[in-house]
């Protein structure tokens, strides 16, 4: 099954609830959900923002 925007913020917030935990401050990633599950690169990437907004956790997206 592909995942939706919905199913994108949830793991988004586990991912950020993790790094808090952890003492993560970096995270590196592709354009993920944006490939093979078709979803919007604007729309991720907007969740995105919106869940790690507040936090000093600098992210990279990169492309290949």
């Amino acid at each position: 099954h592909k995942p939706t925007y919905e199913d994108m913020r949830k793991s988004l917030e586990a991912m950020k609830t993790h790094c808090l935990n952890n003492g993560v401050t970096d995270i590196s990633m592709p354009k993920i959900g944006c490939g093979l599950d078709r979803l919007d690169w604007d729309k991720v990437s907007a969740i995105l923002g919106e869940v790690f907004e507040g936090t000093d956790i600098k992210i990279t997206v990169y492309t290949l």
